[in-house]
């Protein structure tokens, strides 16, 4: 996977510009790229942060991402904040757009309009509409009140027309949807396949905890749910029974070029099965572990020959460890500077990259 290492780090930076270019979603596919590519800190906590909010930056406003020198600042509420949007505490603050925006959900008189689409909508836009709306509206994210139930109402608003029969049927009841209930459009027999919280982890990935939103659930959710279960069970005792020759086959080649192809010397911080003796490397004094036969086996041009193998590995194991530190290093600035955190920001700008150190110690010691 190093071969990836920079294929890797371009997908990031495409990812990043999209970030700042209030593309969440094109930021997202080329961080999972990223990840399987090569796995990195930094895509990894830019993925948890859309996940976590989404990632919907506003105009004007700076990149959440910027190279600035310190943490970013947390916004206190404005002063003329009208009083039925003060939050009760600052876990459970929200916007006077986000009230808005809730009401507007609740005066939607079809699923059309919660969803904000034509009635011709594709599929595509059907699933761009809701990606947007459902993480504007998730109740962790919305702490407005009504929040919970505009969500609900657009997971059963694409629930519904996501499916063609089901979307069919909802076209053809004109009556129902001109006479919505109070919280939404009457849905009539439209009842969803699937609970708005599974609809967004389903999206998502579990992006967001299901704790703060309410369970929905009937009998005939819990017997498909069951039956998917008891197939599931049954696939994966047949599958096995199927594999396990296979892998019984994996497992003796494994061990049988384990013994016959061990390596002669161990770079473990401390002997281990076979490697009791120590050794230096004579340039570098790389120390490494050996076998009991290890003199009798290795000496002259032989023996140069495996310490110069032994200090090109442990030269690339520092240039991993030192990348890693790095990323670890720079994954913790990004929270720091994202959620404000003045004590993270510290401690980042004083974590230690003793692989680098080590390395450009013996990078001088090799030019000097």
């Amino acid at each position: 996977m190093e071969v990836n290492r920079d294929e890797a780090e371009r997908c990031i930076d495409i990812a990043t510009a999209a970030l700042t270019n209030d593309q969440p979603e094109k930021a997202q596919r080329f961080l999972e790229k990223a990840q399987r590519l090569f796995p990195t800190e930094k895509a990894k906590v830019l993925l948890d942060l859309i996940a976590k909010n989404g990632f919907i930056p506003r105009q004007g406003s700076h990149s959440e991402f910027s190279g600035s020198s310190g943490p970013r600042q947390r916004q206190t509420p404005s002063e003329n904040t009208r009083p039925e949007e003060k939050p009760s505490d600052t876990s459970k603050s929200y916007s006077a757009d986000q009230l808005d925006a809730v009401r507007r959900i609740k005066q939607c008189k079809d699923f059309y309009e919660i969803l904000g689409v034509q009635k011709d909508a594709s599929d595509d836009e059907l699933k761009r509409s809701y990606r947007k709306l459902a993480l504007k509206f998730h109740p962790d994210k919305n702490h407005a009140p009504g929040a919970t139930e505009a969500f609900k109402a657009i997971g059963n608003a694409y629930a519904v027309l996501s499916n063609a029969n089901k979307r069919q049927q909802y076209d053809q009841c004109e009556e129902e949807r001109r006479h919505p209930s109070r919280h939404g459009p009457d849905d009539g027999n439209f009842e969803p396949d699937i609970s708005p919280e599974d609809l967004f982890n389903m999206f998502f990935g579990g992006g967001y905890p299901s704790s703060n939103a309410n369970v929905y659930t009937n009998g005939r959710m819990r017997h498909q749910r069951r039956e998917r279960r008891e197939r599931q069970r049954d696939g994966g005792l047949a599958l096995f029974v199927q594999v396990m020759p296979i892998l019984i086959l994996v497992i003796v080649s494994a061990l049988s070029q384990i013994m016959v192809n061990s390596p002669p010397y161990s770079l473990s911080f401390r002997p281990s099965a076979g490697y009791t003796q120590k050794r230096l490397t004579e340039n570098l004094k790389v120390p490494y572990y050996v076998g009991e036969q290890f003199s009798k086996e290795f000496a002259g041009m032989n023996l140069k020959n495996l310490e110069r193998t032994v200090e090109d590995d442990y030269i690339s194991n520092l240039r991993n460890n030192c990348w890693k530190e790095k990323q670890q290093k720079e994954g913790m600035l990004y929270r720091a500077r994202y959620f404000g955190d003045t004590d993270l920001y510290q401690r980042a700008q004083r974590a230690r990259t003793p692989s680098c150190a080590k390395l450009s110690e013996i990078t001088a010691s090799l030019h000097g």
